[in-house]
């Protein structure tokens, strides 16, 4: 029944045919439960493992490269070629990608639990009115029609509509569902709101929230998917992976390799390419998991680099979601007028540690010894029906009950106890266990509880009554109107005076409240007591008048401390942050203002909108709002993944936290979702990222961080494609002008999956730039290789070809050591067995040339690598030693090259011979030009005019296309 929230009850009992008083008879169950089904998320198939691995190599590059391993593996059979030679490259490049496909299918496999842990959140157990009896049955077993009974601490087993409330009220906390900060009161009469969300449904109890307070009755209208947890489900489940900016720009990229593989032959795959992508990402998710940000999905660690809208949610993302006590207003004397005390209140957790602050600033060192704060922690701590308690396995404060009471509970523990001095340095000797209630147990050891006067709608207030030595006293606590109203004294701070409650100390008091309820947006609650007769048993509403005025405390769920600083630098970073809450829109207007990061908004007309106002808006209106919003309020989890969807529309990049079960779907639907540490498993389940700390700022490192990837994979990308293509250029040259082969296969082997690949691992180690936060975040269309890069490519690309064959020249026409030929000899090299010459036809087989050339090739490589320390700036501002694993992964190769020259078997086996020092001299001359033409590139790169020359190279037929966002 989709409208049992518009219906009266006895529309929606008569809808299913309930006794209110009987329930369900066996027959009806049955009927029922055949219609409607279990009360259980259906499971979902899982994928099978082969499908997993199959998906890992559904990808160009890898496509490209397993042919590239087909075609190599043919080539050497057709040569002739045997043994190791002829299977090494291809079972190389086939380990490769089967590590690859690895780390895939394991990210895969932890990647969709989040449907499977929405179950966590049903109960597991009901108590149900069947054949006019009650039973404890498990909630599996309830059908639409059902009448249950909840009381406090009770899970809700399904969706339900009130029908009879069983105490004064009853309050659920929902915030998983809707991310509100407080609990909800639920009644009975119907709503009329028109377009209503989950928050305007107070006569629903939503499966899987909390009842917080109160007793009541209410008919199931909603089992398994049709509750609203079920609604979570099916939206995760219809939501498509978005695929990651880095993935679709290496996607064209192996499109743009594919189109010139045959014009470049095998050798301008990069078998690594895959592999080192990988790696660079794992190592970056590394280094994220050091600032707390926890990576489950690899791919999404540079999409945090071109993110250019987070969505935050506001509850426990931007504030604690620990409702505290913030301010405290009291009467402090009457003699000469009213004089109003104000007290400021530290701490934001439930953590009973705190400051209290006087008016000027100062703190007040022994709260307890001031009346009216002293009898503000008695009631706090006896009106009080909430438990703090410590979590050792969380290490950290829990509640159970309402928030507000809680709240009052934690004051209670900072103001402390009266009588002695050490009382401040006594209470921290104490263990968090023992700590976390220590005052509290104090007063209700002090004052036994005899009777509770519960809180209800009309009275807007509760009571309890208490004894204490011969003496009963009553203490109160509701909203300020209905306490206030009902005294007739006051409790001055000064000196515990009582005296008569003037219509000048009432106006200053309501003044006070409109400023903490109005410009502060604090919840505020007053507090007052009353001495009863001696021996009094009971309470009546009657007593609730001639109450003593005790005082005011404002409370709100107080944003995160770091929080301001850390949306500065998103907006710096040229990322906009739009504020996402359940909570109603003054509120979280109020909150934006506190955190003091909207300060260049005059106000926030144009940028604030419930979710109802964005609704109403025409498209053409709605367009615009959506590129000012900073704030969406009132949302349910339908709204916030619309919000997702427009913004992607607009080919915004956007980035999703959240903590509840409710923000699951737009995690999951987001470019990148992240998730709080503390928060649901559901949502973990569905996001890319987790924060460990639930700390707003490491978002900003994760975004510095995600840049930085995705600048380094850039990085090794242009050495490993310029690296190949002098290779190419290299024995294109000696094909065209008709020399010897300069490289054997496996000597090119041995560059391609040694010397090329640590160097380029180690280039993922390289430190961000100074500026990377201050550039705004780069277009989604943006080509991994653009046309200035390109051309930077072919450069070095071909003076890389071009040094390592002028090295091989030059040991046949000028090195002493060699038979210093002319040039036209060399070129003539294929007809020397057909014609008289001065020289053996054997010195083309002399292993020396192809030395030479291959060590050019590697040292020049070498001082390529250390080109790719940064884009555009100069070696001379990032020296080598900026990047030590760098410098250790060349000096690693040059050994392990000096290694096969030196050592005989391995030099037998590469076909290489050792090398003179006159030799190696040549190498350095030939090698080291590579870093000046890449400085003077690199200058061209860091202005304008560089820049503009280099579009003129770009070739639209060849280099990856714009393209819009796919969908």
């Amino acid at each position: 029944m989709e409208d049992a929230y518009a219906r009266s009850i006895a529309e929606v009992l008569d809808f299913f045919g309930v006794d209110p008083m009987k329930g369900l008879s066996d027959s009806q169950v049955t009927l029922h439960s055949k219609i409607h089904g279990k009360n259980v998320l259906p499971e979902e198939t899982r994928t099978p493992f082969w499908k997993l691995v199959l998906k890992q190599f559904d990808d160009l590059l890898v496509k490209i490269l397993i042919a590239a391993a087909a075609v190599s593996l043919v080539l050497a059979l057709i040569n002739g070629e045997t043994g190791l030679t002829a299977f090494l490259e291809p079972f190389v490049i086939l380990l490769i990608l089967a590590a690859n496909a690895a780390v895939g299918v394991i990210t895969e496999t932890n990647a969709e639990r989040s449907l499977e842990e929405l179950r966590a959140y049903q109960a597991d157990i009901a108590t149900v009115l069947r054949n006019g009896c009650f039973s404890i049955l498990p909630a599996t077993e309830l059908v639409p029609g059902d009448i249950v009974e909840v009381s406090v601490g009770c899970k809700v087993p399904a969706d339900m509509r009130m029908i009879e409330m069983l105490s004064n009220q009853l309050r659920a906390d929902q915030a998983i569902l809707t991310g509100e900060s407080c609990s909800v009161e639920k009644e009975l009469e119907v709503t009329i709101a028109t377009n209503a969300v989950y928050q305007d449904k107070t006569n629903i109890l939503f499966s899987g929230t909390v009842v917080v307070a109160g007793r009541a009755r209410a008919v199931v209208v909603g089992v398994g998917a049709n509750t609203a947890m079920g609604s979570i489900r099916d939206s995760m489940l219809h939501t498509d992976d978005e695929v990651t900016p880095l993935k679709k720009k290496l996607d064209e990229f192996g499109t743009f390799l594919a189109k010139i593989a045959v014009a470049l032959a095998v050798a301008a795959i990069p078998e690594g390419l895959p592999a080192v992508v990988t790696t660079c990402l794992a190592l970056g998710t590394k280094r994220m998991a050091r600032l707390n940000a926890i990576v489950r999905s690899l791919p999404s660690v540079e999409t945090l680099g071109c993110t250019t809208v987070i969505c935050s949610d506001k509850t426990g993302t931007l504030t604690t979601n620990m409702m505290s006590v913030s301010k405290i207003c009291v009467v402090h004397s009457v003699h000469h007028g009213p004089t109003i005390a104000e007290y400021s209140v530290s701490g934001t957790s439930y953590a009973p540690e705190g400051i209290i602050f006087g008016s000027s600033g100062m703190q007040i060192q022994f709260p307890a010894q001031l009346p009216s704060l002293l009898h503000v922690a008695m009631c706090s701590a006896i009106c009080n029906e909430s438990i703090l308690q410590y979590n050792p396995d969380k290490g950290s404060y829990e509640k159970i009950g309402e928030s507000t009471e809680v709240a009052l509970r934690v004051l209670a523990e900072k103001v402390g106890l009266p009588g002695f001095d050490s009382m401040p340095s006594a209470l921290h000797m104490l263990s968090k266990h023992e700590r976390a209630s220590y005052c509290n147990h104090y007063w209700e050891s002090q004052f036994k509880k005899v009777s509770v006067l519960e809180f209800s709608h009309d009275r807007k207030m509760m009571s309890v009554l208490c004894s204490q030595k011969q003496k009963e006293i009553m203490f109160s606590k509701g909203a300020p109107g209905s306490i206030v109203s009902r005294c007739s004294n006051i409790l001055c701070n000064d000196d515990g005076s009582t005296v008569p409650f003037s219509a000048a100390v009432r106006d200053e008091l309501e003044s006070r409240f409109r400023s903490f309820a109005g410009k502060e947006t604090l919840r505020c609650l007053a507090l007052a007591f009353k001495q009863m007769p001696i021996g009094q048993q009971t309470l009546s509403f009657e007593d609730e008048k001639d109450l003593t005025f005790i005082g005011l405390v404002g409370m709100l769920d107080p944003p995160r401390e770091e929080v301001r600083n850390a949306m500065l630098s998103c907006m710096t970073a040229g990322i906009r942050v739009i504020v996402v809450t359940g909570d109603n829109k003054s509120t979280a207007e109020s909150l934006c203002n506190k955190i003091g990061a909207f300060d260049h908004l005059e106000d926030f007309a144009g940028h604030s909108y419930t979710a109802s106002e964005f609704e109403e808006l025409p498209a053409l209106q709605r367009t615009l709002a959506l590129q000012r919003m900073t704030l969406f309020t009132r949302v349910e989890p339908s709204h916030k993944r619309m919000l997702v969807e427009a913004l992607q529309h607009q080919n915004e990049v956007v980035a999703m936290t959240g903590d509840g079960v409710n923000d699951a779907p737009a995690l999951k639907k987001a470019d990148i979702g992240i998730a709080m540490g503390s928060g649901t498993a559901v949502a973990k389940s569905a996001s890319d990222m987790v924060l460990a700390d639930d700390n707003f700022a490491s978002i900003v490192a994760a975004v510095a961080e995600g840049r930085a990837i995705y600048n380094n994979t850039k990085q090794f990308i242009r050495y490993m494609i310029s690296s190949n293509i002098g290779e190419v250029v290299c024995i294109f040259v000696a094909a065209v002008i008709g020399i010897p082969d300069t490289l054997a296969p496996v000597q090119l082997l041995w560059v391609n999956l040694v010397t090329d690949g640590l160097p380029a691992i180690a280039i993922g180690f390289n430190k961000q730039d100074s500026d990377v936060m201050k550039a705004k975040p780069r277009k989604v269309n943006e080509a991994v290789v653009s046309g200035w890069l390109f051309f930077r490519y072919l450069v070095i690309g071909a003076y890389v070809g071009l040094a390592t064959v002028a090295g091989f020249v030059w040991w046949f026409v000028h090195s002493d050591s060699g038979p210093k030929l002319p040039f036209k000899e060399l070129m003539n090299f294929d007809s020397c067995s057909t014609r008289e010459t001065n020289y053996p036809c054997s010195i083309f087989d002399d292993r020396h040339p192809s030395t030479v050339s291959m060590t050019v090739l590697v040292v020049v490589e070498m001082f390529n690598a250390l080109n790719n320390l940064s884009e555009n700036q100069s070696l001379l501002v990032i020296p080598p030693w900026s990047n030590l694993w760098l410098v250790a992964s060349i000096v690693l190769t040059m050994l392990l090259h000096i290694l096969i020259l030196y050592v005989h078997p391995l030099s037998t086996l590469f076909s290489v011979m050792p090398l003179s020092w006159i030799e190696w001299k040549v190498v350095l001359y030939l090698s080291f030009p590579v870093i000046i033409i890449d400085e003077v590139l690199k200058f061209f790169a860091r202005n304008s005019k560089g820049f503009r020359f280099g579009l003129r190279f770009r070739r639209p037929d060849l280099l990856p296309k714009r393209e819009l966002r796919d969908k």
